[in-house]
């Protein structure tokens, strides 16, 4: 597979908004944000454990701020955005408020089965209200005892007929963790019926839907959290959303590549939000007679490398949005890279919030301090539309299959191209990156022989280290088309090609180290030792090769120091 280590594609138009216009929105939305919501009224609330319903309104209202319109087709009264539109705009929302975000992202969310399953009528009447009235939505799926998996839900919707003809359904059941449970003018609710699991379109005056008091949440604390309960709602028949039933698995399958870019531009946000509150902290904090800023045990600990890790997701993202706008992957789902994109971006995000605590030292956990609420927030991007552990089982049981369908070639064709790359872009770590596809290659091919994928663990751990790999091909990439001056129109422009050069070295060679080492550790931890069958392959792993590759790479960090602190003006 070369496709996606080809450094500029064939010219096709950018979907959604124009870049121009985005940036109008982007400028518009942390303004309107930054003005209604001041760090010190962020606070009070989040202590308080209050939703800004007000705010949540205002950003909703197309009079106002009318961000929800870049979701919504145009057709319907929208602005047509596409995934890429969508990530920018997360991103900057997360950057304000993970919470407030996620009020707002809600709303798309609540709105996609609608969307990807309605009926013409059903989406001129619920889209076309989103747009122009600015409805607020819930999306009612997850339950007590299911959790993610939506298959075991227990709520239940009856038909309800009139001389053998459906009229309408009789909703009974639970949902929990709903956000914007307790506020959304409209609720989508995923029920079973005769024919299988549906949705529902269900407003809020309905008889007998009731919302529970919010959740008392360890962070996340300006978005409004609450369980519904469903006793005997009646809802009429053309609210079943694509009036079939039994479509509802596949129509929130449809949109997994879409929301997952969406949670991980919310990691990514808030991990740049925290760590360029670190950043301004430790220019100003002095120890030892100089700022934190110019410590090299500072800055390469606690800033350097989850600077690099954001950006290697920003690659993924980035690519994985512009491939849905493309149409690319099955139906354009592009499921497992999105899982991918969001493995990577809020693991990277939970774990820029956390060094960002440390690099504040006691005051940074402290409740003054913005970095300690980020961080209670940012956590819940591992956690919510899907855990990184669903993520890790996604990302491993889609890959493995590529080996086994391709024999083995899968990674190892990857690592050719990348090979390739590096003769055309030495600067940009895809030599480095090819070393990691190559590792991989030989883990999963020694996994195969050795039966190890029916070690669940050992699967969790395949989705980790392919997670690592594919980020660290896509940041090559994208170091070369910044370098060749092709980059994504509409990629924000903070680091130029030597920076993301330099950054994208790093992190290919943690990348390849960890594949290396890791790989080693799972399979040999699985089996008994000396295996004749498996030791030949783990001795292709090319361990030298990883060794050697990290050779200036203390040289490269402090380049990515001096790019982040402005001091290679």
């Amino acid at each position: 597979m070369t496709d996606s280590l080809t450094v500029s594609d064939d010219h096709v138009a950018p979907a959604g908004l124009d870049s121009d216009t985005l940036v109008m929105m982007l400028d518009a939305l942390a303004e309107f944000v930054g003005h209604a919501l001041p760090a010190k009224l962020q606070l009070e609330l989040d202590h308080e454990d209050v939703c800004p319903e007000d705010i949540v309104r205002a950003m909703s209202d197309p009079n106002q701020l009318g961000v929800q319109l870049v979701f919504v087709p145009e057709a319907f009264g929208g602005m047509d955005g596409g995934a890429f539109d969508s990530y920018r705009v997360c991103e900057v929302m997360a950057r304000q408020d993970i919470g407030l975000a996620t009020a707002v992202f809600a709303t798309f969310l609540g709105s996609d089965p609608i969307l990807f399953g309605g009926t013409v009528e059903q989406k001129q009447r619920w889209l076309g209200a989103i747009a122009e009235q600015g409805l607020v939505f819930a999306y009612g799926a997850t339950e007590p005892d299911a959790g993610s998996d939506l298959g075991a839900m227990k709520t239940t919707a009856v038909r309800i007929e009139d001389e053998g003809v459906i009229t309408g359904y009789r909703i009974n059941g639970r949902k929990q963790w709903i956000s914007n449970g307790s506020i959304a003018d409209v609720t989508t609710i995923l029920a079973r019926t005769p024919d299988g699991p549906s949705w529902f379109v269900v407003p809020k005056d309905t008889p007998g839907l009731n919302a529970a008091h919010p959740e008392d949440k360890h962070g996340l604390r300006l978005s409004n959290t609450a369980a519904l309960f469903l006793d005997d709602v009646d809802v009429p028949a053309d609210h079943l959303i694509g009036e079939v039933e039994g479509k509802g698995l596949i129509q929130a399958q449809q949109v997994f590549g879409y929301t997952r870019v969406m949670v991980a531009a919310f990691g990514l946000g808030g991990g740049w939000e925290a760590l360029d509150r670190a950043i301004e902290y430790s220019l100003e904090r002095q120890q030892g007679g100089a700022p934190l800023a110019e410590k090299q045990g500072f800055t390469h600990k606690l800033i350097v490398p989850h600077a690099v890790r954001l950006e290697a997701a920003r690659s993924y993202i980035e690519d994985t949005a512009d491939k849905i706008d493309r149409g690319l992957g099955e139906n354009g789902a592009m499921n497992t890279e999105g899982a991918i994109a969001q493995l990577m971006a809020t693991e990277a995000g939970n774990a820029a919030a956390d060094a960002a605590i440390q690099a504040h030292g006691g005051s940074g956990y402290t409740r003054e301090y913005v970095v300690e609420k980020i961080k209670r927030d940012v956590r819940i991007t591992t956690i919510y539309e899907g855990t990184s552990e669903i993520m890790e089982m996604t990302i491993a049981r889609d890959r493995w299959q590529q080996h086994l369908k391709t024999s083995g070639a899968y990674y190892r064709d990857r690592a050719a191209a990348l090979t390739q790359l590096e003769t055309t872009h030495p600067t940009v770590g895809a030599g480095r990156a090819a070393l990691a596809m190559q590792a991989l290659a030989a883990v999963l091919e020694a996994c195969r022989v050795a039966r190890l994928t029916r070690n669940q663990h050992v699967l969790f751990r395949l989705g980790e280290l392919i997670t690592h790999a594919e980020c660290a091909e896509t940041f090559a990439r994208r170091a070369a088309t910044a370098l060749d001056g092709t980059s994504h129109e509409k990629s924000p422009d903070r680091f130029d090609g030597d920076a993301l050069s330099a950054m994208s070295r790093v992190f290919a060679r943690e990348a390849a180290q960890k594949v290396g080492q890791e790989g080693v550790r799972w399979v040999a931890g699985s089996i008994d030792i000396g295996s004749a069958d498996v030791a030949p392959l783990l001795a292709t792993i090319p361990h030298d090769a990883i060794r050697a590759s990290q050779s200036g790479l203390l040289a490269d960090m402090d380049l990515v120091a001096d790019v982040l602190y402005g001091r290679n003006a």
